[in-house]
Order: structure tokens, then sequence, then C-alpha cells
């Protein structure tokens, strides 16, 4: 290897860990307080909107599984965008990912500091974020082998504790108390059944994503021709199976009225049910939120690493740190953006458009898929139906409508910053392919 070259990342990951992985990112904090939300929006029958956004997210993970293991490499939904596209919409997609990532951690950070570390000490804000933040960007740091390991642990616990309110809707159900009816409710005051579906569907939709993070490490996995299909379906439908239950079970413990006024819903079933701590189930929540920070950490710095080494981003943040062979430097840029999110606290809205940003990723992938087709691989992947990209692109387009007027005022200037400086790397890119033909 010469002087010039970066080691290559470590190829460390099982199938048992990428399982996991998806898991763990997809079953994070979100299914721990927009249960209520979703119920809100679409009335008792949750389960519906949860199966409906399993459904629709099934349908883009089929391309993400045939572009993952024909380019298995870090940066992802932005390098298949950049090889079917070209370098612009390589960059936006890449932007919208990054973003999201970005934000998502700083939101998690601040959640972990919120009331749910208020039920055992009282910290400020600040320091719990900033401490907080260093803790999971040294463990991203310290090796990719480690980072699975502690997702493994965490991902047991965030399983254990959605099992244990699926069975407290078991036990409550058997003791003759519940009301089975709510589940058969669809529609609300302001929404006939349909639209309810539809806008319970958008937030439900959220709980589901995560999957896409995990294209990012396909590159450090031992096989991923073999691995990556196997991990990526089979944690979507053990996640749907878990979240379906969870539907159930808190719409027949709660009246609907209570589970949607409810910032905390499952804590309040867990409440409701009795025989279970809440202190316990707090526990379970910050485990869960610091899982699900430290797998979109793992994502942001990877696809920095990544879009740097495509040349979308400056070159730094693809230097590996020596030994570990980890990405220091994109771990580093990407969790002080972050922190600074975090501290600045106004990321309400921004949270809000993660969604959008997403479906504009989504759709991209989903296209991608289908014009990648000209391109021949020389070693053997996964390939879906081209009927399933298609339906993904209908399925994004369909949220997208579902989308409210608030978060379109404050992503489309996001969304416009990002074209902008996807026209700067397009420049920059043709412009050295000149001077080096």
């Amino acid at each position: 290897m010469s002087s010039f070259e970066q080691p290559a990342l470590k190829r460390d990951v099982t199938t048992l860990a990428l399982f996991l992985f998806i898991l763990g990112d997809v079953l994070g904090a979100g299914v721990y307080v927009l249960v209520g939300s979703v119920a809100a929006a679409s009335g008792g029958a949750v389960w519906v909107p949860l199966l409906v956004a399993l459904i629709m997210a099934l349908l883009t993970a089929g391309s993400y599984a045939e572009l993952a293991t024909k380019y298995p490499r870090a940066g992802g939904s932005s390098h298949y965008a950049t090889r079917a596209f070209g370098p612009f919409a390589g960059f936006l997609v890449g932007f919208c990912m990054l973003l999201a990532g970005i934000v998502s951690v700083g939101a998690l950070a601040l959640g972990f500091a919120g009331d749910y570390l208020g039920e055992f000490v009282s910290l400020p804000v600040p320091l719990t974020v900033l401490v907080f933040l260093i803790l999971l960007a040294a463990l991203n740091a310290y090796g990719i082998k480690e980072s699975m390991w502690a997702n493994a642990v965490a991902t047991v616990i965030e399983v254990g504790g959605l099992l244990l309110v699926v069975g407290l809707g078991i036990a409550v159900l058997a003791r003759g108390d519940g009301d089975l009816g709510r589940l058969t409710e669809l529609g609300t005051a302001e929404n006939g059944p349909v639209f309810a579906v539809l806008a319970g569907t958008v937030l439900a939709y959220y709980s589901y994503v995560g999957f896409e993070t995990s294209v990012n490490v396909a590159e450090e996995a031992k096989d991923p021709a073999r691995s990556y299909p196997r991990a990526l379906f089979g944690a979507l439908a053990v996640a749907g199976l878990v979240y379906v239950g969870v539907g159930v079970a808190a719409s027949a413990i709660l009246p609907t009225d209570e589970l949607a006024a409810s910032s905390g819903p499952l804590l309040e079933v867990v409440r409701a049910a009795g025989g279970v701590p809440p202190v316990l189930f707090s526990i379970i929540a910050l485990v869960a939120v610091a899982n699900g920070a430290l797998l979109t950490g793992i994502m942001s710095s990877r696809l920095a690493y990544g879009m740097s080494r495509d040349g979308l981003l400056p070159g730094f943040l693809s230097r590996v740190l020596p030994g570990r062979r980890t990405p220091l430097l994109a771990i580093v840029a990407t969790t002080a953006l972050s922190l600074l999110l975090a501290l600045l606290g106004s990321i309400e809205v921004l949270a809000a458009t993660l969604v959008l940003l997403l479906l504009v990723v989504f759709t991209a992938v989903n296209t991608a898929v289908l014009v990648l087709r000209r391109d021949r691989a020389e070693h053997p992947h996964f390939r879906i139906q081209s009927v399933v990209p298609v339906l993904g692109i209908i399925s994004c387009v369909l949220l997208v409508t579902q989308i409210d007027g608030e978060t379109w005022r404050f992503g489309l200037p996001l969304l416009a910053l990002g074209a902008a400086l996807a026209a700067v790397a397009h420049w920059k890119v043709s412009k050295r392919e000149v001077r080096t033909p």
C-alpha cells in the first residue's frame, strides 16, 4: 500500500450482527413516543397504519437490498444516486441523508437528557448532551465490532421492553379488562377511515426509518451478497410483528383519547396494566434512545466518509484512524454538528422534516435501482422484481402528499440549500474530470 492510499474499512460484521444492527435501529426511540400520535391521527386501530407503513418500508427495502449487495460500500444512498444520475443528485441525496442523521442524533441526545433521565437524576441539559455525544463518538471511533456488540446488548433490551408491553396487553385481556372493540375503530372527527390511515401511516413510517442506514456498513460485512438481504428483510419483519403487537396492546389497554394525549404512551400503558415498576420502563427507554443515537451516528459518519471518498465532501473526512480503521474525522465532524443542533434546542420543526428528507432519498433510490440495471456487476448480488421499486416510488409520492404545510415551509429551504451545494459539488467534479481525462 502506497503512502497516499487509505486503509480499507475492516470486514468484521456478521449476518447476526447486521440483523441486530438493523433491528436495533428500527426499534429505536420512535415507537416509544409515536404510538399516541398515531392513535390521534388514525383512531383506536393503531395496528393498521403500523402494518401499512411496514409494507411501504419493505418496498423501498427491496431496492436497498439490490443496491447494497451490488455496490457494498460506505456512502449508501449517495453513492447509488451518483452512479445513476451523477454528482449533483449524489450530493443532494447524501445531503438529505446526512442532515437527517445529524439532526436525529441531536434530537435523541436531547431526548436522553429529558424526562426519562429525570426519573433518576437532575443534570443540566447542555452538560448531559455534551457527555452523551462524546461517549457515543468515542465508542463509534473505537471500532465497528465494539459498536456492534453494544448495539446487540441494547437491542435485546429494547425488544424486551416492547415484548413486555405486548405481554401486558395479553395479561390485561386474559383477566377480562381492556377493550378489543377499539382495535377496529378507524377514523377521527377530522378524517374518515382512508385519510385517517394515511395520516397515521406517515407517523408510523417514521418508526421503520433506520433500515436505510445499514447500507453504510455493508462494506464492513463479511459476505454482503449473502447476509445483507437476510438481515434486512428479517429485521423489518420482526420489527413489524413487534410494532403490530404493541399497537394492539396499547389500544386494548388504554382508551384512544388517553393514548393520544400522552407524550409517553407506552409508559402510560405499563402504569395502567400494573405489575411492572414504571422506573424499569424508563431505563429501557433510555437504552433505546442511546442505541438509536449510536446507530444513527455510525450511519452519519460512514455516509460522510463515503461522500468524501466520492469527491462530494472535503477529502480529510475519508481519513481512517490507524489501527482501529474507523473514519475518525468524519465521526468528529458529524458529532460536532449534532452537538451544535442539540445545544441550540430549536430542532422541533427540523425533526418534523426528517420524513420529508428521507422520502426524497427513498424516491431517488427506488429510481436508481431501475436505472442501474444497465450496469452489470461482476459478482453475484440480490435482485428485486422491477415492479417493487415502481411501487416504492408510488408509496413515497403518496406519503409526500400527506406532509403538512409547516413542514414544507421548513423543508423546502433546506432542499434548496442542498441543491445549491450540489451544484457546487457537480462543478468541482466536472472540473476535476476535465483536468484528469
